[in-house]
């Protein structure tokens, strides 16, 4: 014969007390989470402002790190380019002075006068003035008024002489 399954009495429905200790325990988690949270909404707009000070702290001494570091290479590039400089212009200079000797060489050559020369032959020309006054003779010109041309080709050096043209058979 089939036996009926008894029905549990009220009392034998209890659950077991290692069930009880893990819903307590999740009712504890839950109510402290609830509790965080609360507490976070209120304190959270202290943080926020807190952290926006802090924030505002570090980017003025970032700030003024850059400012440092950037007026130091401004520094530094600045005297780099003021001694490029000035190497730039002895560099000019000396190429200046080349220049004016071997044009000064070249001149030379062909018998102008220099500046030297002809500031020599207008002081000599004004001692001969000089003297003709003394003597009583009426001077010719100052050496101011002078003219290039009154230069006499004898002070010049004299031009090389060309070859005679050849006659064609």
């Amino acid at each position: 014969m089939v036996k009926k399954p008894k029905k549990m009495s009220a009392d034998k429905k209890s659950t077991p007390p290692l069930a009880d200790a893990v819903k307590d325990s999740a009712q504890q988690i839950w109510l402290a989470g609830l509790g965080a949270f609360s507490k976070a909404q209120e304190e959270g707009g202290k943080v926020f402002e807190a952290l926006v000070k802090e924030g505002l702290s570090i980017q003025r001494k970032t700030q003024t790190a850059a400012e440092e570091k950037i007026s130091s290479a401004t520094h530094k590039m600045t005297a780099m380019a003021t001694d490029i400089s000035a190497k730039a212009g002895h560099q000019w200079d000396k190429l200046e002075s080349i220049f004016e000797e071997r044009v000064a060489k070249a001149l030379n050559k062909l018998g102008v006068p220099s500046a030297k020369d002809v500031e020599a032959l207008a002081a000599r020309l004004n001692e001969l003035n000089k003297n003709l006054q003394k003597m009583g003779a009426k001077p010719a010109a100052t050496a101011k008024a002078a003219p290039r041309a009154a230069v006499k080709p004898a002070a010049r050096k004299p031009a090389a002489k060309r070859a005679p043209a050849r006659k064609s058979a």
